[in-house]
């Protein structure tokens, strides 16, 4: 029999300090694996809404729990530098006593493509930056000293990241992606990977469709690992939840049918939304504190 499949939850960086912290105690006593939060500049429907920065938000949740692995679903590169980053990194994975995970991902077309007063990129700009400014966060959070990269987008002369990762050699990436450029770099640097759906299957494809489509991202991951000489099953799937009409918590029996399917087509890991009272991901919180029970 398989392994069951591990949970995790996204608490959105929308509320202030006072009542958000009680979420994320909350996720570690309900028995999360992990919880994440969303990084964004501004996120949509919520624009004009209370909105905050995920790595003070993740280094106080470090602060408020004990086993719970926090992190980012998911970073990207449209308002970052590696080099920075790494630094804020390898700060946060100390506080938390080597409990963070990293999501990443390319990025989109949204607000943040465009908060730094440049151009949107275009969508084979955004994958070339994002192979690029993954390969150098690697090597600055593995290296004491990067001395020298010269790339087409980055660049770092002589940047430090010292004392290093509290998790060696570095902490772990989920890298979000589900062509096969992206497929490619999850299973070269990877230690998850992570989908949400496929984004050009419409929301009006059925069930039977989707998942067929979430299959074949599976089977490329596969593909690739084994192109490489990686064993599939050292790299975790993640499934988020978020993309599509699914009925996640509509009820506890409803989930656990989710579930199943997803764990069938081969992920390991789920991560759903804390309910929040309005949309996006309004949800009943007794059937997410249900749910939650199912994975202890």
């Amino acid at each position: 029999m398989s392994e069951a499949i591990r949970l995790g939850t996204v608490i959105l960086p929308d509320e202030s300090w006072k009542v958000s912290r009680n979420h994320w105690r909350e996720a570690e006593d309900l028995g999360f694996e992990h919880a994440w939060t969303y990084d964004h500049l501004t996120w949509r429907d919520l624009r004009e809404k209370s909105w905050f920065s995920a790595i003070p938000v993740l280094t106080a949740a470090a602060l408020e729990t004990t086993t719970l692995r926090v992190g980012t679903l998911v970073a990207s590169a449209n308002f970052r530098h590696p080099v920075s980053f790494a630094k804020e990194l390898m700060t946060l994975d100390e506080i938390s006593e080597g409990r963070l995970t990293l999501g990443i991902g390319a990025g989109g077309a949204g607000f943040d493509s465009t908060a730094l007063g440049q151009e949107a990129w275009s969508v084979r700009e955004r994958a070339d930056r994002f192979e690029e400014f993954v390969t150098l966060l690697d090597q600055v959070l593995i290296n004491p000293v990067t001395s020298e990269f010269r790339g087409q987008f980055y660049s770092a002369h002589e940047a430090r990241s010292i004392p290093g990762c509290t998790q060696q050699p570095r902490i772990p990436f989920v890298i979000a992606g589900t062509g096969k450029r992206g497929i490619a770099l999850a299973a070269k640097l990877g230690s998850g990977w992570v989908s949400n759906g496929d984004s050009s299957n419409p929301l009006e494809a059925t069930e039977e469709e989707h998942f067929a489509s979430v299959a074949k991202q599976i089977s490329l991951l596969r593909e690739e690992c084994a192109r490489i000489g990686r064993d599939f099953n050292s790299i975790n799937r993640f499934f988020l939840a978020s993309s599509r009409n699914e009925a996640w918590m509509k009820s506890v029996s409803e989930f656990q049918r989710l579930r199943d399917m997803y764990q069938e087509i081969g992920f390991t890991d789920l991560v759903i939304h804390r309910p929040r009272s309005s949309q996006p991901f309004a949800g009943d919180i007794n059937v997410y504190r249900e749910i939650a029970q199912l994975s202890r």
